[in-house]
């Protein structure tokens, strides 16, 4: 469970870090609970920024001759700071500023003779760009985003009871509303109370889908029906309806990799079960997040994965995963190992993330060409003639059947043509 942002910070003032980098979306936040924290263990404090200069207590200017200058503005501090009590600077956005040599020098030294001088030095940034001179000097932390109880509070806030849902209702506008920072839940909150009389699910999903747009790196699918139009894979549906709409904490489910022939309806399952379930399906698409850099690829399915977390409780669909990621098995030779280090970021956040993030992933006939990798992820179910239509001569009968008991995954092959279609029209 993640402390508060004052209680963290608290601690490492006392111990005399004299340089912390906090990352957050939500600058005015954390200056307020910084504010607070500093009333409260009478600490003076000041602000900075681009626009505003230097003011003392985050409201009363310190001078006139610092101003948008932040190499003025960190001289300004350490002359007009009292030494008999800590001192802390916060600096908004500074990270913009230290590609600056003068400025990293001068910061650097200040944080090294903050421990003195009981000066403290805090970037407040959306982003984690520490340089290199400065890394053995900073230490990082992070700004949580509201939790469940805090946007139940600004919920709360904003309407009268009458507007206000409750019971499951309530806890399917705290789902949607998961991920979005405090400015953002309020927004949407208050567009649901335009829109629909009360604070709505549907509303603040529809808000929080903006998050996809300004990545551009997935894209979210709205299936206009459920199960009803898709026949066979009963024993696909009835696992995948059971395991998402299990209340246990206890295990939570990671999700299923498809496997099958082009055309047995593996695709309009993953994208039909977001209805079923009432969870948006997220469509990750690998060709949006090559890039033409080198390392662009790789922070592009960072940022992604990031996105995708943010979103829960959500459903990630992958298709075709054997096509986007078929340059992994040629050692780098053929994309200098941009593959490879795709499905290594992949089957790392696969096997730890933390969010409420059902995956489906899907494969023609031939499995990826590091398939030994994903197996150590899924789960084969111990009978699988009983879970899905599987051809008695498939190659993959006997491998799959040895790995079934590994704990995160499940398997579920769609295989021979025939009795898929033959499934796909029987209810």
């Amino acid at each position: 469970m993640n402390r508060p942002l004052a209680e963290e910070l608290m601690d490492y003032i006392s111990a005399c870090f004299a340089g912390v980098w906090i990352q957050s979306h939500e600058n005015s936040e954390a200056t307020i609970e910084i504010g607070r924290l500093c009333r409260d263990q009478d600490w003076d404090f000041s602000t900075w920024d681009v626009c505003n200069g230097v003011l003392v207590g985050g409201t009363s200017p310190l001078d006139n001759e610092s101003g948008s200058d932040p190499l003025a503005a960190i001289k300004a501090f350490e002359a007009a700071s009292d030494r008999e009590k800590p001192s802390l600077l916060i600096l908004k956005n500074f990270h913009r500023f230290l590609g600056n040599m003068e400025i990293v020098q001068t910061l650097a030294e200040q944080i090294l003779s903050g421990k003195h001088s009981r000066n403290f030095y805090i970037v407040l940034s959306p982003k984690t760009e520490i340089p290199i001179e400065l890394e053995k000097l900073i230490v990082v932390l992070d700004h949580s985003l509201p939790d469940r109880d805090q946007l139940a509070e600004i919920a709360r806030g904003i309407c009268d009871e009458d507007e206000l849902s409750t019971g499951e209702e309530f806890e399917r506008v705290l789902d949607a509303a998961s991920g979005l920072t405090r400015l953002e839940s309020e927004n949407a909150f208050a567009l649901s109370l335009i829109r629909d009389g009360q604070i709505a699910a549907p509303t603040v999903q529809a808000l929080k889908s903006q998050t996809l747009k300004k990545s551009g790196l997935l894209a979210m699918h709205e299936s206009p029906t459920g199960f009803e139009n898709l026949g066979g894979m009963e024993a696909v549906k009835e696992f995948c309806k059971k395991i998402l709409g299990s209340s246990s904490k206890r295990v939570r489910p990671k999700g299923i990799l498809l496997l099958g022939v082009p055309g047995v309806g593996k695709s309009a399952f993953a994208k039909a079960l977001g209805k079923e379930v009432g969870r948006p399906t997220l469509v990750m698409d690998v060709g949006r997040l090559m890039g033409g850099l080198v390392g662009q690829t790789e922070e592009n399915v960072r940022r992604a994965l990031e996105v995708v977390d943010k979103m829960e409780p959500a459903i990630l669909f992958i298709d075709e995963l054997e096509k986007a990621l078929s340059g992994s098995g040629g050692g780098g030779r053929s994309d200098s190992g941009v593959s490879t280090r795709m499905l290594g970021a992949v089957l790392t956040w696969l096997a730890d993330h933390e969010s409420d993030i059902f995956t489906i992933a899907t494969s023609n006939a031939n499995m990826p060409t590091r398939e030994i990798e994903f197996r150590q992820l899924f789960c084969i179910c111990q009978d699988i003639r009983q879970t899905c239509a599987f051809a008695t001569s498939s190659p993959y009968r006997k491998s799959a059947e040895s790995y079934w008991v590994q704990p995160r995954w499940n398997l579920f092959v769609v295989y021979g043509m025939e009795r898929a279609k033959h499934e796909r029209v029987s209810k």
